[in-house]
């Protein structure tokens, strides 16, 4: 099926924490593909996996050194065609990052493009000379900290760095760094894939005057961790040109037949760009960090996603709660009174009940937490920079915990980051088939989404006082009325209409025209036409 993306669940796999098969402590694809019948019995449609390029591992492989190449860290071409035949022979999709707005300084086009101003590789990069006195060009920042510029003494200019000083920015300017990147595409789809996530897809585009920023708008009262968001990002991306880039993309995609999900990384206008860049002609789909934050109320969701829906009624968005760069969604929504499973689970039937198309982070479906850890144990840049500020996302990225053993079933070595008690008491195996589990609610409600209004009927918000967040799905017979409690504390509803209770329910009960939500209630509500 074309569309097979529109409403899909995704699951996001994160190579190096998902299963080792070779005892050296970092995951690869031979251990991911032994555990794709685990995600095919889960119930999603794709597998998202993150970066498995050749690289110096600066960024954990968001800096690629090869693009068209496997890290022998996690394997071989040959490991990475097993694991998509057997992904498809289960039925499921295979999506790869792409992270074409940088590459590592240690790419060959990098070490080409700083020894001359003039070669063939000259103006692949964003280079820049110094202000009169010295100083980078721009006041851009670096999402790492520090200026977004550094000095190269070979060509005695400055080099553009959106993130770490060892990921130069490509010059998207240049249609020659168009082209490539889309021969990188063609050499993936060519293997296989079913399509791409794109990483920092508002990044490609630089002001070409090189134009100041203006401080943010929204005034700060004093410094943040990261003075990256004291700045109104006007210049440095979201820039005007990146739409026909992506129509570029989109063109060679339906070649094949190939999907796309666009991440957009912005303070204040994520929603905007997510409609404009999934807008027809560009990418199928985008997400944003907007649901990444510790807002867990019914007027933050119902405004994301009428925000969504009504600004840009052709575009398709990818809702989720959370990722490899962000805490854990149980540990960001988490309050004193709340019980962890439950809350886990209704965030489930909560996001897995949007309008769009799902993307799951890697072990939510076990109700885990972030894992603390000391300065000691870090290895994120981001993390360490930081420190202790809790803006690093190792925390979140520690290995998945298949069972109780030593390290969680992970490896038979020493894992590259550690898997703790409160995680081990999470694992896969102890709750695989148990009944009330945060696993086992997982299951159901993937399958109740594929067979329910739940993944392709249209969205109308109630009006209900809070904390109660509804909306219906769908219309007539198939409609679904749904309805969550978004609090600790139980409310009393009452409703004239009759109602049938449909899938997973969660301390909620219903009878004589009174419906009872408990904390962190779900329940699923067909209409039933009076006899």
């Amino acid at each position: 099926m074309q569309d097979w993306w529109k409403g899909a669940v995704t699951y996001q796999v994160y190579p190096r924490s998902f299963q080792d098969s070779d005892g050296d402590g970092i995951g690869d694809l031979p251990g991911i593909t032994a555990r794709l019948p685990y995600l095919a019995d889960l119930g999603v449609d794709a597998v998202w996996l993150s970066p498995f390029f050749k690289s110096p591992m600066k960024d954990m492989g968001y800096d690629v050194s090869d693009y068209t190449d496997v890290d022998p860290v996690f394997g071989t071409l040959a490991d990475f065609d097993a694991l998509v035949a057997r992904a498809h022979g289960l039925g499921l999709k295979i999506i790869i990052d792409q992270v074409l707005s940088h590459s590592s300084d240690r790419h060959p086009f990098f070490a080409e493009s700083r020894e001359s101003r003039s070669g063939p590789k000259s103006d692949w990069y964003v280079w820049a000379d110094p202000n009169h006195d010295g100083t980078p060009p721009t006041n851009w920042l670096s999402v790492f900290g520090g200026p977004a510029w550094t000095w190269d003494g070979r060509r005695r200019q400055f080099y553009m760095h959106n993130f770490l000083s060892s990921q130069p920015d490509f010059n998207y300017h240049n249609p020659e760094v168009q082209d490539w990147a889309l021969s990188v595409l063609r050499f993936w789809l060519e293997r296989g894939v079913d399509g791409f996530r794109f990483d920092t897809v508002n990044y490609y585009f630089h002001d070409r005057l090189l134009r100041r920023n203006p401080p943010d708008f929204v005034e700060k009262d004093k410094p943040e961790p990261s003075p990256y968001g004291m700045q109104y990002h006007l210049f440095d991306k979201n820039r005007p040109e990146n739409l026909a880039w992506l129509a570029r993309i989109r063109a060679l995609l339906d070649e094949y037949g190939a999907t796309s999900v666009g991440e957009v990384g912005d303070n204040h206008h994520a929603i905007r760009l997510m409609g404009e860049y999934s807008s027809p002609g560009h990418l199928h789909q985008c997400y944003s960090f907007e649901m990444f934050g510790t807002e867990y109320t019914p007027d933050y969701f119902r405004s994301r996603i009428e925000a969504f829906f009504t600004g840009a009624p052709g575009g398709w968005p990818m809702w989720a709660f959370a990722n490899h760069d962000v805490p854990r969604q149980v540990t960001r929504w988490q309050k004193a009174g709340v019980d962890q499973d439950s809350l886990a689970k209704q965030a489930a039937a909560l996001l897995l009940s949007f309008e769009g198309s799902i993307c799951l982070w890697q072990g939510e479906e076990l109700g885990q937490t972030d894992t603390e850890l000391g300065l000691e144990e870090l290895t994120d840049p981001q993390g360490i920079a930081f420190w202790p500020a809790p803006v690093g996302r190792d925390n979140t990225r520690t290995p998945m915990v298949w069972d109780g053993s030593a390290h969680g079933g992970f490896t038979s070595g020493h894992p590259w980051l550690p898997v703790k008690a409160p995680q081990l008491a999470r694992n896969v195996a102890s709750q695989s088939g148990k009944a009330g589990s945060v696993l086992e609610f997982y299951r159901r409600m993937l399958a109740f989404r594929r067979v329910s209004a739940l993944r392709g009927g249209r969205t109308r918000f109630l009006d209900m006082p809070a904390p109660i967040l509804g909306f219906q799905r769908g219309e007539g017979e198939a409609g679904l009325l749904c309805l969550f409690n978004l609090s600790a504390e139980e409310v009393a509803l009452g409703f004239e209409a009759p109602l049938s209770p449909q899938g997973p329910v969660q301390n909620a009960a219903f009878g004589d025209g009174r419906l009872v939500l408990g904390p962190n209630a779900v329940i699923f509500l067909a209409l039933v036409a009076p006899e």
